[in-house]
């Protein structure tokens, strides 16, 4: 007699709703087995239910991009998850938390890309596909209680994205996305103080080799990397908890800097971004 199996559908609406209404959920692995495979597939669900609500697909963003951070999953890959267009902050804005439940905030760079992308790729490669580079920031924020997670867990909630912010772009002629991000230093600031130094080299020992990582996993799910598309390398540092009524700031070095204010909006208005 074969055991409780994950299904896939009802997943991905109880963490969309989990997201919907800023209320976490129980682990899904609390009820039912959830293999690597079926997480991405609860994954590719719930992007789906996002755009038929409208949203676009703006890109991807890795995750595990750090050694201490694979060692404590227990992992030896990456991961990543999907991003939209609905997700993506404006420079400087103010991020409304309020419908959010974990919040936390990780600096990062992104990458955007020039030309499709996907397959087995050298860095090389990756380079050339890159049409600009630009500090960034991720919100993560697990919609499970307590913040706690298996790995098939987090892939399947979408790697925790939640909302992400970009700088101003530095197209490939102006910055070598080669020799600019070997050892880029990197700071978040909070309120004007330093919450979080680390180096660009913190990404997988060179961000290029997460957008190397991006092609391949894509092309694992069938997927390519579009012209146009964000590609989020990973977090330089420790994530930091986001609360209301803050001004934060990620600085990359040459590559310049983003700005978020976070705010909470009316009861009337939770859910909505």
């Amino acid at each position: 007699m074969t055991g409780p199996t994950t299904d896939i559908l009802a997943a991905a609406r109880a963490l969309d709703q989990a997201a919907l209404d800023g209320r976490p959920v129980p682990q899904l692995t609390d009820t039912a087995p959830l293999d690597v495979a079926t997480a991405y597939a609860v994954q590719r669900a719930l992007l789906e239910r996002r755009l038929a609500r409208g949203e676009r697909p703006a890109g991807v963003k890795m995750g595990f991009t750090s050694a201490a951070k694979m060692r404590q999953m227990g992992v030896g890959d990456v991961i990543w998850g999907r991003l939209t267009d609905a997700m993506r902050i404006a420079d400087g804005a103010t991020l409304d938390l309020s419908g959010f439940v974990h919040p936390r905030v990780e600096p990062e760079v992104a990458f955007l890309l020039g030309r499709p992308l996907a397959g087995a790729v050298s860095g090389a490669e990756a380079a050339r596909a890159v049409a600009a580079v630009a500090p960034a920031y991720e919100v993560i924020d697990s919609r499970y209680e307590g913040f706690r997670f298996s790995l098939p867990d987090v892939i399947a909630d979408n790697t925790s994205a939640a909302a992400f912010g970009v700088g101003l772009w530095r197209d490939t002629d102006r910055f070598d996305p080669v020799a600019g991000l070997a050892n880029l230093g990197m700071a978040l600031e909070v309120d004007g103080r330093p919450a979080e130094t680390g180096s660009s080299a913190a990404i997988l020992g060179h961000p290029l080799r997460s957008l190397v990582a991006a092609a391949r996993l894509a092309a694992d799910a069938g997927l390519v990397l579009e012209a146009g598309w964000i590609v989020l390398a990973g977090a330089a540092t420790a994530a930091v908890p986001l609360e209301p009524g803050r001004h934060l700031r990620v600085t990359a070095g040459a590559l310049g800097r983003v700005e978020v204010t976070t705010g909470r909006a009316a009861p009337a208005a939770k859910g909505e971004r």
